[in-house]
């Protein structure tokens, strides 16, 4: 107080005691400068202090400029009142060149529009608030804007994984207008579960009574902005109920972390808080002005704020003289506006733009840094991370806005894909001494249990519940909750938790298990959901899932109907339709061209046309069992029986080998293998009660009245049994768990189909942004990797999950198709149209002579041109090594004379008349 007082006497004797005129004496330049502080605040007492100190510096040290600072002192008394009145003395009757301060955001808000009236710079080194930037060209900042520090409060949320916090701040222009900036930092990391509001003049009731609000939920990081003032009176209590013990994370922000060193009471009750604070690079000027002997000011004294006003009066300093250079100052006085009964009515100043823009374009090594100013706010800096440990904050990491967080400052550092990851830090001590890092929430020790719903299906292998006779207390099993149970167990924390049972059917109306989720959603009733339910788009735009412990998908559930191996028509099955008819046509196809290759050279091929009928019948079929005794003599349909001969080969195989399995192993079929096969034919199908799958088919084409709800097991059974004619059902859709288990059940009797929808498993339901989804969802993975699962599943569902059947052949269809023989008889097929080809061309090659003319008499025709060879062809090729070979024998002449009815007109010597048709018809001579 002494101090204070002094101070004020020293400024008032300076300006009262010095000429009023702008020239001192020695004709130096005077400037004159207004202070508007809070002088009965621990940064008002220490910002006078500073400024003074540095006034008295800097002309130490320039003892030479031709400029002078005089201050002109006045208390705002913590009003914004009476620091807009100051504003207006100094401006009206002072006619100051520029005002440092005033010190809070809420005073500078109003006092900046007074100094934007006049043309007169108003410069704070105190006032932080965000929400004052480019409000006005003459208000400027040198001090750091609270929304540069949201980017380092962040990244320590995000490096120890944190998914929900709790905002604390004043109810002030200062503790208010840094929260949208922080929220949207926070809002891609973590959840702002609950923010508290405290006014400047809480009592400790106030404060007491909403601490223990925060002690009952179950989030346990706190980020706290709030002045030194309000945010001493806020830790005290919060150590006084236990809120600074093991478990908790408490993150302050700049302004309070720099004052803390002040109160070492306070700084007892906040060990184990982090803050974020302003690094200041220390510099041989800082270290002398911090250990000097001479000095007024304690070093336990000095914060940011200080070094923050000594910086600026030596900023001020160097814009005077530079205007003073430049520019005489105009000394003459108007009275007009001096003695005007208008409050805010005060002379334009002509000095402060030039002062202005001098003060934004000085930089210098100051002693907070560097000090260099950007759009009227000073230049963003590194933080530092502090860890309050003793009597004051230990470094643990430095944050900047390029690199993130690290160990050791490095600004040339580039920031990594994991920007924050906590082994960027030095060894943490928490609150309550631990080094253990907080997992950032957990249910109050005097809360109540998580309400978890049961849906009541009708699988009690999966989920199931019982009243206990004797205590009538319910009881809950089967497979999903003896899961949860385990994963619960497994969590490194204690869960209290409750089943609540929920009926998917109350009698008045049936309640679906999207019913269900959409109450968690609500978190009026329930905390969670346990049971069958399966995890899907839309449920998830309500709740959030943990990682499936049970497979997915939607599957289609038929009945077996046994293949009669009794039936007459059995030997037809082993190849598909289209099969036997391209076999048939080769078969075919295959006997005439080897016909027509042999016709000419071969006495088997020959005789009368019945005979020529038969052997294309007869030929190619007899291959099958090698039965043939034609011989074959060209070499062009060698070629075409070597290739045929292989295709036969594989044909009779593949048969004997297919009849063979269907009389020998008993071959089930499913009685429906496509969905739109049910849809066309109009049956009636079955799901779960409840389930979302109801949907699922209608969307597929499904008429409504066509779905039946199943409630149970037997029910399913029941309606499959029947059938869709008999007032059942075709077939059972339900999700692959279900279906597995039925299955198994009755074993033999049904079969699976598909998947035909894809969807993931059964998941676990909380609300969204739980802090449990993420612990329950590792749990899980441990409980349901590997044979773990499987070990499990053999323990709850006991044997209903394996099933011991006789050997069966589960297909939709086994005969042969065509497309597995589509090569074979391209290749066939290729090599009998080429060799066909190949002889018909030198047929007709060797017979062009018959395309002559013979008589003028008798023109050829085309059709006369074909029949003469077609009967060209129906004779022997006497020029052909078989029959040649016989003509030069004499021990063959009977045979050859008489082996077919045309051997005479095979004679060398052939005659030509023409029919009444015009035909070319030979005479045998």
């Amino acid at each position: 107080m002494f101090l204070h007082i002094f101070l004020v006497l020293v400024s008032f004797y300076t300006f009262f005691g010095t000429s009023q005129s702008n020239v001192f004496g020695n004709g130096s330049v005077v400037f004159q400068v207004g202070v508007v502080l809070d002088l009965d605040s621990k940064v008002g007492r220490m910002g006078l202090s500073h400024l003074n100190m540095a006034l008295k510096d800097f002309y130490s040290a320039h003892e030479n400029h031709k400029t002078r600072l005089v201050l002109h002192v006045r208390d705002s008394k913590e009003q914004v009142i009476d620091a807009a009145a100051a504003a207006i003395d100094l401006l009206k009757d002072v006619e100051v060149d520029a005002i440092v301060g005033p010190q809070k955001s809420a005073q500078a808000n109003f006092v900046m529009d007074l100094g934007d009236r006049a043309h007169v710079p108003i410069i704070s080194f105190s006032a932080t608030s965000p929400s004052m930037l480019s409000r006005t060209r003459y208000f400027v900042q040198t001090a750091l804007s609270d929304d540069t520090q949201v980017g380092a409060i962040a990244a320590i949320v995000e490096a120890f994984l944190w998914r929900e916090v709790v905002i604390i701040n004043e109810d002030t222009d200062y503790g208010n207008g840094v929260i949208l900036y922080l929220s949207n930092a926070l809002k891609e990391i973590a959840r702002i579960s609950y923010r508290s509001i405290i006014p400047l003049s809480a009592s400790d009731d106030f404060i007491e009574k909403e601490l223990y609000k925060m002690m009952t939920m179950q989030t346990r990081v706190f980020v706290v902005h709030m002045s030194h003032f309000l945010g001493t009176r806020l830790f005290l209590k919060a150590k006084e109920i236990g809120m600074l013990s093991k478990g908790y994370v408490w993150i302050i922000t700049n302004g309070l972390m720099d004052l803390l060193s002040m109160d070492s009471n306070v700084v007892e009750a906040m060990q184990g808080v982090l803050g974020v604070k302003l690094h200041v690079p220390q510099s041989r000027r800082l270290d002398f002005f911090q250990n000097n002997p001479n000095s007024t000011i304690k070093r336990d004294e000095s914060s940011i704020f200080g070094l923050w006003a000594y910086d600026t009066m030596w900023a001020l300093a160097m814009a005077a003289e530079k205007v003073g250079l430049e520019t005489p100052i105009n000394n003459i006085e108007n009275i007009s506006t001096k003695n005007s009964i208008n409050l805010f009515n005060f002379r334009i100043s002509q000095t402060g733009p030039k002062f202005l823009v001098a003060m934004l374009g000085t930089t210098f090594e100051g002693l907070s840094g560097k000090f260099s100013l950007l759009n009227g706010r000073l230049n963003p800096s590194p933080f530092q991370i502090l860890n309050v440990i003793g009597n004051q904050g230990r470094e643990v990491a430095i944050w900047t806005q390029s690199s993130g967080i690290s160990k050791e400052l490095n600004e040339n550092a580039t920031k990594n894909c994991f920007s924050c990851p906590k082994e960027n830090f030095h060894t943490i001590i928490w609150p309550g001494g631990s080094t253990d890092v907080p997992k950032g929430w957990e249910f109050p020790v005097n809360g109540k249990k998580l309400r978890i719903a049961v849906p009541v299906s009708g699988f009690n292998q999966f989920v199931k519940m019982e009243i206990d006779p004797h205590t009538n207390a319910t009881i809950f099993g089967g497979f999903c909750i003896e899961i949860f149970k385990s994963v619960i167990s497994a969590l490194p924390y204690a869960v209290r938790y409750e089943f609540v049972p929920f009926q998917i059917t109350d009698g008045s109306r049936s309640l679906s298990y999207n019913d269900l989720v959409y109450q968690v959603s609500l978190k009026e009733k329930y905390d969670g959901a346990v049971g069958d339910i399966t995890i899907t788009a839309n449920r998830s735009f309500y709740v959030d899932f943990t990682l499936p412990f049970a497979e997915g998908g939607v599957t289609m559930v038929v009945p077996f109907t046994y293949e009669d191996t009794n039936s007459k028509w059995t030997f037809l099955k082993p190849l598909s339709s289209d099969l036997w008819l391209t076999c048939i046509a080769f078969f075919l196809f295959t006997g005439f061209v080897v016909w027509v290759l042999e016709h000419r050279v071969n006495t088997d091929f020959r005789g009368p046309p019945s005979n020529h009928v038969g052997l294309i019948l007869w030929f190619p079929f007899s291959t099958l069992v090698l039965a043939h005794r034609e011989k074959i003599v060209s070499n062009l349909a060698r070629l075409v029986m070597t290739v045929w001969l292989f295709v036969v080969l594989i044909l009779s195989s593949s048969y004997t080998a297919s009849l063979s399995s269907r009389l020998t192993v008993q071959n089930l079929r499913p009685t429906v293998t496509d969905v739109n096969e049910l849809i066309k034919n109009g049956d009636y199908v079955g799901c779960s009660s409840g389930s979302f799958i109801a949907d699922i088919l209608k969307d597929m084409g499904f008429d409504k009245s066509k779905i039946t709800p199943c409630k149970s097991c037997d029910e399913c059974d029941e309606a499959l049994s029947k059938g869709s004619k008999n007032g059942g059902i075709s077939a059972l859709f339900g999700v692959a768990p279900y279906n597995k288990f039925f299955v198994s059940r009755y074993c033999g009797k049904y079969t699976t189909i598909g998947p035909i929808y894809r969807t993931d498993g059964f998941g676990f339901v909380f609300p969204k942004e739980s802090p449990l989804v993420a612990d329950v969802s590792r749990a899980v993975i441990s409980k349901t990797e590997g044979l773990k699962i499987l070990e499990f599943e053999r323990q709850l569902l006991g044997n209903s999950t394996t099933c011991i059947a006789p050997e069966i052949n589960i297909c939709t269809s086994n005969s042969l198709t065509l497309q597995s023989f589509g090569g074979l008889f391209v290749i066939s097929g290729f090599v009998t149209v080429l060799c066909l080809v190949a002889y018909i061309s030198k047929y007709i090659f060797q017979n062009k002579d018959l395309f002559k003319t013979v008589s003028d008499s008798c023109p050829p025709t085309p059709w006369s041109r074909f029949c003469a060879l077609c009967i060209q062809f129906d004779r022997r090729d006497l020029r052909s090594y078989p029959f040649s070979k016989k003509r030069d024998n004499p021990d063959h002449d009977l045979e050859f004379n008489h082996g077919d009815s045309s051997s005479c007109s095979d004679m060398p010597s052939l005659s030509r008349n023409c029919n009444s048709n015009g035909m070319v018809i030979p005479l045998e001579v």
